[in-house]
């Protein structure tokens, strides 16, 4: 007779190669170590009867059964998790429209929508990408959700943070000495765009915009490659560049805001778990 898998030594046995190793599995899943390597001679020596981890390996690696029944473990336990979520709660199926800047994509993004879809796999999410004054406008009409920037004092809808706006170059060039000084900024209008302007005027520094783009990818790739400066919130700054002050003869930049915007024409569970998860994401 075939054995059977219990559904709870696979999820040990996927947290021990996610996590790296039998200590952090043991706090992932909430048991003792000894309890998940017990799990895990059960698994090999009852169920598989074949040894999924090559025990002298450092880092610890997976044998090629390990390797065939990590994929089958995560599609047993995704289809588990989506048959409970449907069952127990068949509200939470169906779609959402979320709108959001290009600057928070690479961000905050990631992580939200995948404690989402852990949280709720039966429910699509539709991502439109575009400038904070854009999703304003077609908030009700278009969207569900909207994250959108925000001056200080002016916010609308849930605070999600606070961040500095800071001038940005590249770390291993001085483009920042440059006379007119050469601006990569997004297109207007833009937060960031005009308080950066407008702070240079009053300070009385020369300047070009030499390059423009809706897309933050776009003007990260330009300030790295040591062509231009620019100015925007401090969480989207890179390793490889530096962040100038007035020692560098750059005037501060005020706050901004980020806020959720959410539809007052439809209310949903689903709706709500996802405004949920956008809070708690914009706290990490």
């Amino acid at each position: 007779m075939l054995s059977t898998i219990d559904h709870e030594l696979l999820r040990t046995f996927v947290a021990i190669v996610d996590q790296g190793g039998f200590t952090r599995a043991a706090q992932a899943v909430n048991r003792t170590q000894s309890a998940v390597s017990m799990q895990i001679k059960r698994l090999e020596e009852d169920v598989i009867q074949r040894p999924l981890f090559l025990r002298q390996s450092k880092p610890l690696q997976l044998t090629s059964e390990g390797h065939t029944l990590l994929g089958y473990a995560r599609r047993i336990l995704d289809l588990h998790s989506e048959a409970l979520n449907v069952l127990r709660e068949p509200d939470m199926v169906g779609r959402v429209r979320l709108g959001v800047p290009d600057d928070y994509v690479m961000r905050f993004l990631p992580g939200i929508l995948k404690s989402f879809s852990q949280a709720w796999p039966m429910i699509d999410v539709d991502v439109h990408c575009a400038p904070s004054s854009v999703l304003l406008q077609q908030q009700d009409e278009r969207l569900d959700l909207s994250i959108i920037t925000r001056e200080v004092g002016d916010e609308i809808g849930t605070l999600l943070r606070r961040e500095s706006t800071v001038w940005v170059s590249a770390a291993s060039h001085s483009t920042h000495l440059l006379s007119p000084l050469p601006l990569a900024m997004f297109e207007a209008p833009c937060f960031c765009r005009r308080h950066a302007c407008h702070a240079l005027d009053r300070a009385g520094t020369g300047y070009r915009v030499a390059y423009s783009s809706p897309s933050l990818a776009t003007l990260q790739a330009v300030v790295s490659a040591g062509l231009a400066v620019s100015a925007w919130m401090s969480s989207l700054v890179t390793a490889d560049m530096q962040i100038l002050g007035e020692r560098e003869g750059f005037p501060a930049l005020p706050e901004a805001s980020i806020v959720l915007l959410r539809t007052s024409t439809a209310h949903s569970p689903i709706i709500d778990s996802l405004a949920e998860h956008i809070v708690e994401g914009f706290r990490l």
